[in-house]
């Protein structure tokens, strides 16, 4: 069967609910898209946490990881901004810590990595903007 993403309306309580985004392949450099889209969602209020193991200290203020499984605190959306290829790994991890959401960014597509989210119990975002999409369904924000 294939894939399809959870309704508008699914979506936006997903938004709702959200605590902490854990953001995948989050880039230390200001002009870089992931950048632009983490400090946007931290201005509207979300807990944002960077993982790049390539970044050592903060992004955005935050404390950044090398992996999903060394956030010390519970993560509600896995915000993915890493090539389709290298998203099944990312997937396992998110399952492993029991995230909710496992969120592919605008232009990811996965199959591999939105079964392995869904088997492990998570919701599937692909190939969608978080930071468009929060814009879009809670302009109160």
């Amino acid at each position: 069967m294939a894939f399809e993403n959870p309704s508008r309306e699914a979506i936006k309580a997903i938004l709702q609910k959200a605590g902490n985004i854990a953001v995948v392949g989050l880039s230390d450099k200001p002009d870089r898209t992931s950048h632009m889209v983490a400090a946007a969602m931290q201005a509207r209020g979300y807990r944002i946490i960077p993982v790049n193991p390539n970044v050592s200290g903060t992004i955005l203020g935050e404390t950044c990881y090398p992996s999903l499984t060394a956030i010390p605190e519970p993560v509600d959306i896995v915000n993915v901004f890493r090539r389709s290829e290298d998203t099944p790994p990312v997937a396992r991890e998110a399952v492993e810590i029991g995230a909710n959401v496992l969120w592919l960014q605008q232009g990811i597509i996965s199959e591999e990595a939105a079964a392995i989210a869904a088997e492990g119990g998570l919701t599937v975002i692909m190939d969608r903007c978080i930071k468009v999409e929060d814009a879009i369904l809670r302009p109160e924000r």
